[in-house]
């Protein structure tokens, strides 16, 4: 016989299941959901915009994550952006430069912006050079991140992704050559650093709903509001839980035990 616990885990997850299925349905019908607007995300066209005018490269890093460990949520969402900023810059004619910290993150990285290119039909344009494998280890990468900003005199600097204490350090780095700095983490601790010092900053959960805000794609789009409706739904089920519990009943305990 299946624990109480466990039950109430299979509920819960058909219920997301069946949430975000219904809404990704509705969004193939053309009932799309309407994101709310994000303005980090809105300003990377901007930025890259005025990267052209100035004859400057945009720099772009999705961060120190990998694809294996609790970073790969973040690093596959800021791989996700960099589709959208290198096809932008491929349309603009402007150079990138993006920085990779792990050795996995690294061919992926330069298949996107060689596809990037390729898309906007400037495929000659691209260079294997655009895509720099730096360093594994963190100040390495920083110092490496921070010596292309210098060197390259970037107009823009895009970093997306998991980032630990070298936050601060690449985005005042960013402000030391004047460019437009543009950060987004889902991690609590470093975004104070971000929102500190860049011009614009992806907080949390903006940052995993990059792809879909930028490419507005119907799937995408459907797949975020069936699961803030799971949240809804979480948020509702834990008021209850309190209330019944602050009156003497046990029933949410014994429904959740394991």
């Amino acid at each position: 016989m299946l624990e109480t616990g466990r039950i109430f885990a299979m509920i819960s997850l058909l219920v997301c299941w069946v949430a975000v299925y219904y809404f990704i349905d509705r969004a193939r019908k053309g009932d799309v959901p309407t994101l709310r607007r994000i303005p980090g995300l809105d300003a990377l066209d901007e930025a890259i915009g005025r990267s052209t005018e100035m004859g400057k490269p945009v720099f772009y890093s999705p961060g120190r994550g990998n694809l294996t460990t609790s970073s790969a949520a973040a690093t596959i969402a800021a791989l996700d952006i960099l589709g959208h900023v290198a096809l932008s810059t491929a349309k603009y004619k402007c150079d990138i430069v993006v920085g990779i910290s792990d050795p996995a993150v690294y061919p992926l990285a330069e298949e996107i912006v060689r596809t990037s290119y390729r898309t906007a039909n400037v495929g000659d344009m691209f260079k294997p050079e655009m895509v720099r494998f730096l360093s594994p280890d963190q100040f390495a990468f920083a110092s490496s991140c921070l010596g292309i900003m210098s060197r390259e005199k970037v107009g823009a600097a895009v970093m997306m992704g998991f980032w630990q204490a070298e936050s601060l350090l690449l985005a005042e780095g960013s402000a030391q050559v004047g460019a437009i700095s543009i950060a987004g983490c889902d991690r609590l601790f470093q975004i104070p650093f971000f929102v500190a010092a860049c011009d614009y900053t992806i907080i949390g959960e903006e940052l995993l709903a990059g792809g879909a805000y930028l490419s507005g794609d119907p799937i995408q789009s459907g797949s975020l509001a069936g699961q803030d409706l799971v949240k809804l739904f979480a948020v509702v089920l834990l008021v209850v839980g309190v209330v019944a519990r602050t009156a003497g009943s046990d029933y949410f305990v014994k429904l959740l035990a394991k």
